[in-house]
């Protein structure tokens, strides 16, 4: 720190009003963060586990709520795996 500082044209709560009303920071563990390349890449990743919740709440209860259009996985992010084959061994 330097030994002194000049607070001269400084603002008293400059960023207060805004900052009452919220924020979206999250700090993200250090292994998780090494996993998502971005912001963009969490939210994806986070509105798809929010799409599973909601199927699965809903085959259980069919009143439940359905997803919500602004929390839809884009098309970039799911990714569509090859199905397991059995071997000859596993068919019997």
């Amino acid at each position: 720190m330097l030994p002194v500082y000049d607070f001269a044209n400084a603002v008293r709560g400059k960023y207060f009003e805004s900052y009452k009303q919220g924020t979206n920071v999250v700090l993200l563990d250090a292994d998780v963060a090494e996993v998502f390349p971005n912001a963009a890449a969490v939210s994806d990743a986070l509105r798809l586990l929010v799409a599973l919740a909601d199927a699965k709440a809903s085959r259980r209860d069919p009143g439940a709520r359905r997803q919500s259009k602004k929390l839809r996985v884009s098309g970039r992010t799911a990714s569509k795996r090859p199905a397991k084959t059995r071997s000859g061994a596993e068919r019997g």
